[in-house]
């Protein structure tokens, strides 16, 4: 069986693209399984379906002008 590559896409702001499908281990060792085509995981923290991403990273909100700019979250 030849060895088969899996692609993971990391995005600047927001989730990791994983092809699937996919088993993701939680940190206390449980295994979460997507059978997606395309899985994304949270990488931002922001998630109400954590180790999933729900779009909650689109929340941030750009406040100032130019210089000073800051981001409330």
């Amino acid at each position: 069986m030849p060895d088969r590559v899996q692609q993971v896409l990391l995005t600047d702001e927001g989730p990791m693209l994983v092809a699937g499908p996919v088993d993701v281990v939680l940190p206390d060792g449980r295994r979460v399984r997507s059978d997606r085509p395309v899985t994304a995981l949270c990488t931002c923290r922001r998630s109400r379906r954590q180790p999933f991403c729900d779009t909650s990273h689109r929340r941030k909100v750009r406040t100032g002008g130019e210089e000073g700019e800051r981001v409330r979250q």
